[in-house]
């Protein structure tokens, strides 16, 4: 009998169900979507889901479900992770962990 778990993919629809409905991407020191950015002290991780690749990896990745503290913003985050992760400062990479 197979464990199947879920894919990076039925985990976003299910985190977007959810109302984690903005794609934020990563600048050096906070995250971005759109015009606004979050600097760490104003967002919360409410979720960490890891994914590893079973043949490659450079299809290993993270999916961060995140909320800015005003309570304004839902949404997520798709990092990888090891060598192929991007180049953050070590506030954000505390904020992450």
């Amino acid at each position: 009998m197979e464990n199947f778990e879920p894919t990076l993919v039925e985990t976003l629809e299910k985190l977007r169900k959810e109302g984690y409905t903005e794609d934020f991407n990563i600048r050096f020191d906070s995250l971005i979507c759109g015009d606004v950015c979050l600097l760490p002290h104003q967002f919360e991780v409410d979720k960490t889901f890891r994914f590893e690749g079973n043949t490659n990896p450079s299809d290993e990745a993270i999916l961060y479900a995140i909320s800015s503290l005003d309570g304004e913003l839902k949404g997520v985050l798709v990092n990888s992770y090891g060598v192929y992760a991007d180049e953050i400062t070590e506030e954000m990479v505390d904020k992450l962990r």
